[in-house]
């Protein structure tokens, strides 16, 4: 068994606490406030984040980073992404031998457009990491605390230590895949925020089912594009952390980008929205980076734009979904055969 850190105790980070605890681990939550920390020790609940939900005794929270970092074999990282260059730095005074790095956080640095693992590599010395594992897929907390099936993917640049994450969490609750491609695995989680923002203001628009399967369906194309430009397998995105984490989030009232999204759509502006959430909604600040990254790569995410102009741009949510359905004729693959020739070095009219 091993001596894991959690860093970041809220709904995500506590869940994934819960399934290494399952696992025997010694897990040891770090938790900003000292009352969270006391609460988790003393009383087993996290009641702000996972309501009504009992933590193994096997889960040791603390305010202090150091003393949550020290002697841990593997750190896994489930803070916002904005507070990652606030933590980072500090984490590493505390390394004094490598360790294996685990994300889970779903987003992109805005005014880097660095994907998390970019930034962790940037921040975290070589000779004090063995490698950086993304963990992605569909999965809400509230489920996963409650041990319901889930099915997730890992990912790194090395395969064995991607495994070596895949052992530490997989069990008869929580299935755990390996994916090669860590760029796919890493924008998929984040750029679905974005189309759940959309399915969650065009529900609140009261629009229905067939406006929320087209955008979930557009919005994988879009998604695909980007992923492409920078180097993902587009085959990955067909996955569980393309198709699958985009049903999930669209799709439930447990996911915060949805609920922002409603919203938004309910006529609400996004400092309103904001405030009502008390939690970090991580699709608007994606939706800034993959807006201007999409410029930088010269692709087109028109849902991604529309939303950026509601989001900062004060343009009303009705004029956005005007928008999108009002952009001139395309035919429906064509993206996607161009994206697969390529990659596959193939004739597009062979498929």
């Amino acid at each position: 068994m091993a001596t894991i850190s959690v860093v970041g105790a809220g709904s995500w980070g506590t869940a994934l606490a819960i399934v290494l605890a399952d696992n025997n681990h010694t897990v040891k939550l770090w938790a900003r406030r000292e009352d969270l920390a006391e609460e988790v020790n003393e009383k087993h609940t996290n009641e702000k984040y996972l309501p009504g939900i009992t933590l193994p005794d096997g889960i040791k929270a603390t305010s202090s980073l150091e003393e949550c970092v020290k002697g841990s074999e593997a750190i896994l990282l489930v803070t916002p992404t904005k507070a990652l260059r606030e933590v980072l730095p500090e984490l590493k005074t505390y390394l004094n031998n490598p360790v294996t790095i685990i994300h889970a956080s779903k987003g992109i640095e805005p005014d880097t457009s660095k994907r998390i693992s970019e930034v962790i590599e940037e921040e975290i010395p070589e000779s004090l990491r063995k490698a950086v594992v993304v963990l992605s897929g569909p999965s809400h907390a509230e489920e996963v605390s409650l041990r319901h099936p889930t099915t997730v993917t890992v990912s790194s640049k090395s395969i064995e230590e991607a495994e070596f994450v895949q052992d530490l969490f997989i069990n008869s609750n929580f299935r755990v895949y390996t994916n090669h491609d860590i760029i796919g695995v890493e924008l998929g989680g984040a750029l679905k925020n974005i189309i759940a923002l959309g399915a969650g203001l065009s529900d609140g628009l009261g629009y229905g089912d067939n406006a929320k399967a087209a955008l979930i369906t557009r919005g994988l194309a879009e998604i695909a594009r980007l992923g492409a430009a920078m180097g993902a397998n587009p085959l990955t995105f067909m996955g569980l952390t393309g198709i699958g984490d985009l049903v999930v989030t669209c799709t439930s009232v447990h996911s915060r980008n949805w609920r922002a999204g409603n919203l938004l759509g309910k006529g609400n502006n996004l400092e309103e929205v904001l405030e009502n959430m008390g939690m970090v909604v991580e699709g608007v600040r994606t939706t800034k980076a993959a807006y201007y990254l999409a410029k930088e790569q010269n692709v087109e995410m028109p849902i991604t734009s529309v939303l950026f102009e509601v989001l900062f741009n004060n343009k009303a949510a009705k004029d956005g979904v005007d928008q999108l359905m009002g952009r001139l004729r395309t035919h429906e693959t064509e993206d996607l055969t161009s994206l697969l020739a390529d990659r596959f070095e193939l004739n597009p009219k062979e498929l």
